[in-house]
């Protein structure tokens, strides 16, 4: 239920961020470079990722075994931030903190089921959710790959954003 109801109850949470933002100068330069961050590791993962086709393992998902969650939520931190409004953080910390747990557990029950035995050595290698620090990992990103995943959404969705961000402390000044 919860994987499913993230992208609609999302575009209704983003409508309700954007009339809330006050974005501030100071907000924009701290909270910008950690969406940059997570919109990186969502293109890196979806570089890599052919869903339930094989296992991804190799890349970003060498030291996350959810670098597309983990960006996630590095957007929503960046997006908090660059608001600078309690009410529109709220908007977007809560409903992350609530959801993605569960579509998490979901999608890792989904993967033990299609790749038993290469899922479980996997998980006992590579944490859940925050990375392992290390440079030392196989890459494997494809930009064919992060075109067939429609990635670039993220990118358009982060400039998109910071548009109505600047345009709203432009207003404002």
């Amino acid at each position: 239920m919860a994987q499913k109801l993230r992208v609609p109850v999302g575009f209704v949470i983003g409508a309700a961020v954007l009339y809330f933002a006050q974005p501030t100068t100071v907000s924009l330069l701290i909270g910008l470079p950690v969406a940059v961050l997570g919109a990186v590791s969502r293109a890196l993962a979806a570089g890599v990722i052919r869903k339930d086709a094989t296992l991804a393992t190799s890349g970003i998902y060498a030291l996350t075994r959810n670098p597309l969650y983990f960006g996630s939520f590095l957007l929503t931190a960046g997006f908090a931030i660059m608001s600078a409004s309690g009410v529109a953080a709220a908007l977007l910390l809560v409903p992350f903190a609530l959801i993605y747990p569960s579509v998490i557990r979901s999608e890792e029950a989904h993967l033990e089921t299609l790749f038993p035995e290469e899922f479980g050595r996997y998980k006992d290698k590579v944490p859940l959710f925050v990375p392992r620090l290390t440079f030392g990992f196989p890459p494997s990103f494809a930009f064919s790959q992060y075109l067939a995943n429609r990635e670039y959404n993220t990118a358009l969705g982060l400039a998109g954003g910071l548009v109505i961000f600047v345009m709203k402390l432009k207003l404002s000044m």
